[in-house]
């Protein structure tokens, strides 16, 4: 984990091919977007916050941006419930809930209303968010995803009584889940993005001025890299997900939970300093570029595409929106790292 990865900064191309006047189409064959399936706020919330921590956007993805917080701040109903499924023709074709969708929105909003690049996106930003958390999800998933964007906020605003009630009520559900010592997870078995369980619970302790909380997240991603590090690469869990018993390595392997894993380790060095976590971010660029257990390159250095799944015998040669993003914040966090 300390030899010095070489790697491509983001590429946009493919994500600006994705996208339209209407916002980030979901799915693509090979690389030919989709239209059909329209767009989804899941995405529509990773796409802004990959856009809001770029530091310099051209005009083209300055106005993908607009549409992204458009769309995500659209989707959050009266009552703080939040749409997914938006179709070309301008309507949203599913009812409003709080499951992981109204995480996500919530997370981008708290990140866009702190680092959005015009102060009008930043107060529209602000504005859904508040909104938003005035709903109270009844399942934990959707909280730790939303617990991201308050975070981020309250780092910023420690005055955002909507961002502090949302950290708390996230480590009071984090708090009854203890695992146990031979599985710490707060989950029986590991699902999907679970790096952003990690980040969650680094981000509420450092936010909220909890050492015990921040030591349990670190405690946790700690966990989680050496469950998916195997041979001097990331191993990590697939789609079915990972329990105590399973043995790796399993597919498919999804890009998302590669790129969790890097921004809960870029968290965790930014909080601590500690050099072995921007290691850990190496380890996830170079699942992208080939060293994982196909050794099979899973992004496009030319156009930043990022293939929709790790397979046994090769990759999934479609590439979405999700799987671009993922390989998109990756490789932003590996350089925003190299220039601090």
């Amino acid at each position: 984990m300390t030899r010095t990865l070489v790697a491509p900064g983001p590429v946009f191309d493919h994500l600006l091919a994705l996208s339209d006047g209407g916002g980030l189409h979901e799915h693509a064959r090979h690389d030919v977007p989709r239209p059909e399936h329209g767009y989804c706020v899941d995405d529509e919330s990773r796409a802004l916050v990959v856009l809001c921590r770029e530091p310099r956007l051209g005009a083209g993805l300055h106005a993908l941006a607009e549409r992204c917080l458009d769309l995500v701040a659209g989707a959050i109903a009266p009552d703080g419930r939040c749409h997914n499924r938006h179709d070309t023709a301008g309507s949203w074709t599913d009812e409003a809930g709080l499951d992981d969708v109204w995480g996500r929105a919530v997370w981008a909003l708290g990140f866009a209303a702190v680092h959005a690049p015009s102060d009008g996106m930043r107060a529209t930003a602000l504005v859904a968010f508040r909104t938003a958390t005035a709903a109270h999800p009844t399942q934990w998933r959707p909280l730790v995803f939303a617990a991201l964007g308050a975070g981020e906020l309250l780092l910023a605003r420690p005055d955002e009584t909507a961002a502090r009630d949302l950290l708390r009520r996230f480590t009071a559900e984090t708090a009854g889940r203890p695992g146990t010592p031979a599985w710490p997870w707060p989950e029986p078995r590991l699902a999907y993005s679970n790096g952003s369980v990690a980040e969650a619970v680094i981000l509420a302790g450092h936010a909220l001025g909890d050492r015990a909380v921040l030591g349990r997240g670190l405690a946790l991603l700690d966990f989680l890299l050496a469950v998916e590090t195997s041979g001097g690469h990331l191993s990590v869990t697939p789609v079915g997900g990972r329990g105590p018993l399973d043995v790796a390595p399993a597919f498919d392997q999804q890009p998302i939970e590669v790129a969790a894993l890097a921004d809960a380790c870029a968290r965790a060095h930014a909080v601590t300093g500690d050099e072995r976590w921007r290691a850990a971010v190496g380890l996830a660029a170079a699942w992208f570029l080939g060293d994982n257990d196909s050794s099979t390159p899973m992004v496009d250095p030319a156009t930043g595409a990022g293939y929709d799944g790790l397979q046994r015998l090769g990759r999934n040669d479609n590439r979405g929106a999700e799987s671009t993003l993922a390989a998109l914040s990756t490789l932003q966090q590996l350089t925003r790292g190299s220039r601090s």
